[in-house]
């Protein structure tokens, strides 16, 4: 069994979610191989080499994969699929564009966001906005498979895999990259924090937020919402924590105001720890916390900031 894992990067730095994904192509089991396709990311690809289980680095550097289309992550990783069993990548904006283009042009069904290796051909997947989990077995001779990074370790370092280089498509494309506008903060990015807090519907308005923020800026951690708060206008997209949204799994989720809805859970019940607080007793949302407050946020918020601040936080 050889697998062909497309990492994930900024071509600075390699991303978390690549290390989960590994994770899951050991369990699958059979030489893993990286493909590191960026415009000099050169640091990526030794990172990549030193993965715990990685045998080989596969290292693509050409413009076109600055910012790559899923047309011609397509045109490179097609062709070596005929060396490889399985391709793999994060189910992350990337992994979803191009591993469809990919799994059209082999002929075979895509296995979506697994969250589970039962055997090599046996993998577990949510269904149903999380609500149900789907075991299915594929009898494809390749295999195409996204990889849901928050319900798999990360592997660590200790490798020593061999980096090589290759030769990139030439193009043209008929696509190509743009420009893009990204939020920026100080405070952690959502999917990748150890803490987040997130308000719902209950916070009332986008102004009340700031309680959030200060709470957030105490602990470090970053800010979330759910899809009600988004569609209420309080809080930009990108906070979106959901099905629809961002998917996290941090060590400590806090959920402020928030019921519970299935749709939101989808993308938080991974958590480590649950905290809510929600002057409903009967949302929803406690039914997976590990810790609840029946209480009005606009008295506990405050009331939690003092503590923090008591605690030189």
């Amino acid at each position: 069994m050889s697998i062909l894992l497309v990492a994930e990067h900024d071509n600075a730095t390699l991303n978390d979610a690549t290390r989960a994904a590994v994770s899951a192509a050991k369990a699958i089991g059979g030489d893993i191989h990286v493909l590191v396709a960026g415009s000099g990311a050169g640091d990526v690809a030794k990172a990549a080499a030193g993965l715990d289980g990685v045998a080989k680095v596969l290292h693509a550097d050409a413009e076109v994969f600055a910012k790559p289309t899923a047309e011609a992550l397509e045109a490179l990783v097609v062709p070596l699929m005929a060396n490889y069993d399985v391709l793999m990548a994060v189910a992350s904006t990337t992994g979803k564009n191009f591993a469809p283009r990919v799994a059209a042009k082999l002929d075979v069904m895509q296995l979506s966001e697994i969250v589970a290796v039962e055997s090599a051909d046996t993998f577990v997947r949510p269904i149903y906005a999380g609500n149900a989990m789907m075991t299915v077995k594929s009898s494809d001779a390749k295999k195409v498979i996204t990889v849901r990074p928050t319900t798999f370790e990360k592997v660590g370092d200790g490798g020593s895999a061999s980096v090589e280089t290759i030769d990139a498509p030439a193009g043209p494309f008929k696509s190509q990259f743009v420009s893009e506008e990204l939020s920026k903060s100080d405070r952690p990015e959502l999917t990748a924090a150890k803490i987040v807090i997130s308000g719902g519907r209950g916070m009332q308005s986008g102004d009340n937020f700031v309680l959030l923020d200060k709470i957030a800026d105490k602990l470090n951690a970053a800010v979330g919402a759910s899809r009600a708060a988004v569609d209420a206008g309080y809080v930009p997209n990108d906070y979106q924590v959901g099905q629809t949204g961002k998917v996290v799994a941090p060590e400590l989720y806090i959920a402020v105001g928030i019921s519970g809805a299935i749709q939101h859970l989808a993308g938080m019940k991974d958590s480590k720890i649950i905290v809510a607080i929600n002057k409903d007793e009967e949302a929803p949302i406690f039914s997976v916390a590990d810790y609840g407050l029946v209480a009005d946020l606009f008295k506990v918020l405050p009331e939690l900031e003092e503590e923090l601040t008591k605690a030189g936080l």
